[in-house]
């Protein structure tokens, strides 16, 4: 969605994505694909960059619908994505300027690794337990 908006004016974007968003609220995958043709038909003759860079990401676009419908809410977001970067940002920030490569890489693997240790044993859960045992 963010590669489409960026490729368009600030007064197309939101028309833009209302129908991009069409595509993700249809309820499985064989009624989004032909939805996705419908939207690039619909735009093929005004944006035709867009159109090329939509029909190159649909296998892409469409694994949205391989995940279970309880998982698709989580996988549809970057937010757990975003707050992850957000906080090697902060915990960078503290160390102003870096001596080196390894010293940086150091800080975000251990810090990646605490991320992974905070998964791990429970403190954080994306899916519940029904869900995966249903997947």
């Amino acid at each position: 969605m963010r590669n489409v908006l960026a490729r368009v004016s600030k007064s197309a974007q939101t028309m833009m994505a209302a129908t991009l968003r069409t595509i993700f609220e249809q309820p499985d995958r064989a009624s989004a694909a032909p939805q996705l043709r419908h939207v690039c038909d619909v735009l093929a003759t005004r944006l035709p960059a867009l159109v090329q860079l939509v029909e190159e990401a649909e296998s892409e676009i469409l694994t949205f619908y391989d995940f279970p419908v309880e998982h698709r809410r989580q996988v549809y977001s970057t937010n757990t994505l975003e707050r992850l970067n957000k906080e090697l940002k902060r915990r960078s920030a503290v160390v102003g300027i870096f001596p080196n490569r390894q010293a940086v890489l150091r800080l975000f693997c251990t810090l990646l690794a605490e991320q992974n240790d905070k998964w791990l044993v429970g403190q954080h859960h994306y899916f519940s337990e029904a869900s995966m045992a249903k997947s």
